[in-house]
């Protein structure tokens, strides 16, 4: 017998199968990994393929080595799915193989995780016998007492109870009354203890789309676009949906954008569910996660919630995928290979016979367009639960505050609310996208910012350590006494963020509590978490943070949301910064008056006439996406057309921009030759990348705009062929790329 394997080497000049011999005695399947030789090293690699045959000279083919694992760990239908990865992707079978498992599995880098236990192995008439023998030895009797019960006991656990323990259980094992054995240790992510969670009653809209779903559940296909407002039940949604999944003996996943909605959602479905559910994120220890991986993998856990990297899951039997908040552009990876968990999700829910859900408030654009053109059903929920009324939505004209000589954060609206709420002991959230005190520190002599030496961006002021800090590539400096480039000591602050409005508020409510929550304050361990249930256990009433506040959280007593800048997102140079301002401002507004109390809003803009602070005032999705969609026709922007664009990284400036011409001056001349693609390609440029240096590269590009077309994929593959090429510099393809920085 032979194995057909890929070597877990990430590089195109080996990305094909090689054939090993499989010793005699030994048990491979599709799907395990192996170490083999490989060159004069041993590798460790994929069997992708048993097979009786080969066309190769049986006696130069070399022997697998050893399986690193007494099971396939990777399932058949992702092993299909990598293939497609890596074809769509151009990447290396090996790096797209490698997205499917914990990466501390390759060169060995995690172990399962034991302890010593002792257990007797005698019982009834001997456990007595042994114990009259015991008179005059009081450490094993002591240690017989302890163990009587039949049960395993961690020498760990003994230990710190009986002096010496160890020798007096070496003793008891010579004897034969016990025996020591090694037992696997779960690295467990979740609290010790488990609440047991009712089923609420569901409400009319709910049992409506459920009516639609479960059968689609049972028969295992569908794809689904649920449109619900804020506050409407979609988790309870799911959690029936993957209910009719574990009866049916099927798995499910669950994914989230955020790791800090994660905590909630796994607490929300243990309840439920118990032990079958398991968590995956990038926040876990490499222990914890390996763990859980292998839960599923043994099918100890059936239900997974994670982020993006969870629709890798190794769910066998798979009946569900839900993708909760499919608006948020972390579902696309910019890392490579780049994928859309979303994408993903479709590819597998077809791929295993499982029934798809897309869920949001404020579907993105392409979903929402699909829907129409029938691709997806829609499932719709109209109202909140217990006929709950939306927030209550104001919108204060800063350009208005300004006039009335009002020069602070705050606008007179949201200052009265504020003392309102806080008076009547209910609880806030105050939202800004910026983290950090200042947005950026300039010079009043020569209007310069101070900008990052390896970025093309301006720094942050912080005012907790009283520094200056690159959001891009974490570079620090001290406040400078003078500018960097006149020498001129006229420098200040300049703007808010997360830090100036909890200082603020810290001032205005001194005996307040205030929490912070923004990627300084969330760095460590379960930082998400921890600061979530202190603000639930209302140690404060107000919440002040970035876009990690603004969705998917459920607090019954916050009754007041403010959002403190909302241009921000609004000016980013994006085709898709409407799309994106309207949805972070529903969502965010959507944390209001989620129970008995009546939620309000106040979104605090110098804009109000825009037409994504207008519908996200009267949270009108419809009619934002009307007018939103007619923008991208007129404009000719996506879904209508593909923004691509080959990325050159250099850390010398010519080298990047040389490339980049070269690319440019070969790829035009490919269109050119073709007269069908010049009718699909609307522009092609070269220039600089709008963030022209970030983290000490140089970065060059050529842009292109073509029609969403079949004959579009011609060109985009010569630009993949080109990214391909050998160059003196790194060159990336992107296809509608998250951010176009």
């Amino acid at each position: 017998m032979y194995a057909l394997v890929i070597v877990d080497i990430a590089h195109e000049k080996v990305d094909r199968m090689y054939t090993y011999r499989i010793p005699e005695g030994m048990h491979l399947e599709r799907g395990m990994r192996v170490k083999v030789p490989f060159g004069h090293q041993a590798k460790e690699g994929y069997v992708l393929e048993i097979t009786e045959e080969t066309d190769f000279d049986a006696g130069r083919i070399r022997e697998v080595k050893e399986p690193l694992e007494d099971y396939p760990a990777l399932l058949p239908p992702l092993i299909d799915l990598a293939k497609e990865i890596a074809h769509d992707t151009h990447c290396p079978l090996a790096e797209a193989l490698r997205l499917m498992l914990p990466a501390e599995m390759r060169g060995g880098r995690i172990k399962v995780k034991t302890e010593t236990v002792c257990r007797l192995t005698i019982g009834g008439e001997a456990l007595e016998k042994a114990m009259a023998e015991c008179k005059n030895a009081r450490k094993r009797r002591l240690l017989l007492e302890m163990l009587s019960d039949g049960k395993c006991r961690p020498v760990s656990e003994i230990s710190p109870l009986v002096h010496d323990a160890r020798k007096g259980l070496n003793d008891l094992c010579e004897r034969g009354y016990a025996e020591l054995i090694e037992r696997e240790i779960l690295r467990s992510p979740y609290p010790d203890t488990l609440l047991q969670a009712p089923d609420p009653v569901l409400t009319r809209e709910q049992e409506d789309v459920l009516s639609d779903l479960l059968p689609a559940v049972t028969r295992g296909s569908g794809v689904f676009l649920l449109h619900g407002v804020t506050g409407s039940g979609k988790s309870e949604v799911f959690i029936r949906a993957v209910r009719r999944c574990l009866a049916l003996g099927k798995g499910a996943i669950v994914l989230v954008p955020e790791i800090v909605l994660t905590p909630q959602m796994v607490t929300w479905f243990r309840a439920r569910f118990g032990d079958v559910a398991a968590v995956l994120h990038s926040r876990l220890s490499a222990g914890e996660r390996f763990d859980e991986w292998r839960r599923i993998r043994h099918g100890a856990a059936r239900v997974v919630i994670g982020a993006r990297s969870a629709v890798f899951a190794p769910v066998e039997n798979l009946g569900l995928i839900v993708v909760d908040e499919e608006h948020e552009q972390s579902y696309q990876s910019e890392h490579f290979p780049q994928y859309d968990a979303r994408e993903i999700a479709l590819s597998r829910a077809k791929r295993e016979n499982a029934a798809l859900v897309l869920a949001s408030a404020t579907p993105s654009i392409l979903s929402f367009a699909r829907m129409e053109r029938g691709d997806y059903t829609l499932l719709e929920m109209r109202k909140r639960v217990h006929q709950r009324p939306l927030p209550e939505v104001t919108v204060c004209d800063m350009r208005e505050e300004l006039r009335l000589g009002n020069k602070g954060i705050f606008s007179q609206t949201l200052l009265e609310k504020l003392d309102r709420c806080i008076s009547d002991g209910q609880q806030a959230m105050l939202f800004i996208n910026r983290r950090g005190y200042a947005q950026f520190v300039n010079c009043r002599s020569c209007g310069n910012p101070i900008r990052c030496s390896n970025c093309d961006v301006s720094m942050t002021y912080h005012e907790t350590d009283h520094s200056l800090h690159c959001h891009w590539c974490g570079q620090q400096i001290p406040m400078p006494e003078k500018c960097p480039s006149c020498e001129s000591r006229y420098i200040r602050a300049c703007g808010v963020g997360t830090q100036r409005v909890e200082q603020e508020i810290k001032k205005r409510y001194p005996n307040v509590g205030v929490i912070r929550m923004d990627n300084d304050t969330t760095s460590g361990k379960d930082g998400h978490a921890k600061l979530l249930s202190r603000f639930r256990a209302r140690e404060a009433q107000v919440l002040v943070g970035t876009q990690m506040i603004a969705k998917g959280l459920d607090f019954p007593e916050v009754t007041l949301v403010g959002a403190i800048l909302a241009d921000t997102s609004l000016n980013m140079p994006d085709y898709r910064a409407p799309e994106r301002t309207f949805q972070l401002l529903t969502q965010v507004a959507g944390r209001a008056g989620r129970a008995e109390k009546n939620g309000q809003v106040v979104i605090q803009t110098y804009m109000p006439e825009h037409y994504a602070i207008e519908t996200t005032a009267a949270q009108d999705y419809r009619a934002f996406y009307q007018t939103e969609f007619a923008r991208r026709r007129r404009s000719l922007y996506p879904p209508f057309t593909m923004m691509a664009r080959l990325l050159c990284t250099a850390k010398n400036e010519a080298v990047a921009q040389a490339v980049s011409k070269e690319i440019y001056t070969k790829l035009n001349a490919f269109v050119k030759e073709k007269p069908l693609l010049r009718k699909r390609v609307l522009f092609m440029r070269q220039d600089d990348a709008p963030i022209k240096h970030l983290r000490g590269f140089c970065r060059a590009q050529v842009l292109v705009k073509l029609l969403e077309h079949k004959d579009s994929r011609e060109v985009l593959g010569m630009m993949q062929e080109l990214a391909d090429s050998e160059w003196p510099c790194t060159v990336q393809l992107e296809i509608n790329p998250a951010s176009m920085a």
